[in-house]
């Protein structure tokens, strides 16, 4: 589920942690503060599925609700409930990992009701939500696409929705951007997603090495990068880019599978994303300068890596 940007983006996320930390690192500490991370991710992703699923669902409380009324109209009588009966809605509700992940979060205890119901009048106010009731012939993309309006059309933009979502999770602002594209992933094909386990074995395996090596080789790192720092001003330099120069660092030489440019790419596009207005350039020109010394040295030694996941 999680790409090895995400892993990057956690990692990053625990060393700057560490970094920040006024204590000495216990053995193993480094490691929960990962494990911590991702599991925050989790429960988020869990959270983002499950309001989208309430909201599809809401249809039918909205018909029990109006039906019920002391003299309730012809329109009261007829609410157009397709969406509650959405395939893909009920592939996601039926799937073993996605009940485990709700049953461990408990998700209806920090609901908000009334913003649930608005979110619901907002999908029926618009004309997407017309078109698909319209049609009662069912199809994969018609299904998904409802859905996926949800989600990118009624969550993300509402101000409300985000104010709510982070007073429960203090991990959105960090996530937000990796959210966006795994629940959109998620919607293609959930049954391929495994919720109780966000990161399959071998990126776990990943996120782990990555995190203990560059805390490992930091010395070695920072003897790469200071002698490059002299048309910088230190005071200026933030501290997320030194993390991310030594990740690139431990990366050209200690993950062999993972192409050079790969690297300097990822790191270029983390710099731009989460730290300051120049780091992107900061972090191109010092990642590309390191990388051309430690090939001329023949210190980067390259498997081949057609057939690896990057």
């Amino acid at each position: 589920m999680i790409s090895r940007r995400n892993i990057r983006v956690k990692v990053m996320q625990t060393l700057y942690s560490i970094d920040s930390m006024s204590s000495d690192l216990k053995p193993g500490e480094a490691v929960t503060i990962l494990t911590k991370k991702i599991e925050q991710s989790r429960q988020l992703f869990t959270y983002l599925v499950y309001f989208i699923t309430e909201v599809a669902r809401y249809a039918e409380t909205d018909a029990r609700i109006r039906a019920s009324k002391h003299l309730p109209t012809a329109g009261d009588l007829n609410i157009n409930t397709k969406i509650a009966g959405n395939e893909l809605l009920w592939k996601i509700l039926e799937e073993a990992s996605f009940k485990k992940a709700v049953a461990d979060l408990n998700p209806q205890n920090i609901l908000d009701a009334e913003l649930l119901k608005k979110t619901y009048q907002q999908l029926v106010a618009s004309p997407e939500y017309t078109e698909y009731i319209e049609v009662q012939a069912r199809d994969k993309h018609s299904e998904k696409e409802i859905l996926s309006f949800i989600f990118t059309n009624l969550m993300l933009p509402n101000e409300d929705f985000i104010n709510h979502v982070e007073e429960q999770f203090i991990n959105w602002d960090d996530d937000a951007e990796m959210m966006n594209q795994l629940v959109l992933n998620y919607l293609q094909k959930p049954a391929s997603f495994n919720l109780s386990e966000i990161l399959s074995a071998d990126k776990w395996d990943f996120a782990k090495s990555l995190l203990q090596t560059v805390l490992e080789k930091q010395e070695l790192c920072m003897e790469m990068i200071k002698p490059k720092l002299k048309n910088w001003d230190a005071d200026r330099i933030a501290a997320l880019d030194m993390i991310l120069l030594q990740m690139g660092i431990c990366e050209f030489l200690f993950f062999e599978t993972i192409p050079t440019k790969v690297t300097i790419n990822e790191y270029i596009d983390l710099a731009k994303e989460y730290s300051t207005v120049q780091s992107g350039q900061f972090v191109n020109g010092l990642l590309d300068n390191i990388h051309k010394e430690l090939q001329a040295a023949n210190k980067i030694q390259k498997k081949s890596f057609k057939n690896s996941t990057l």
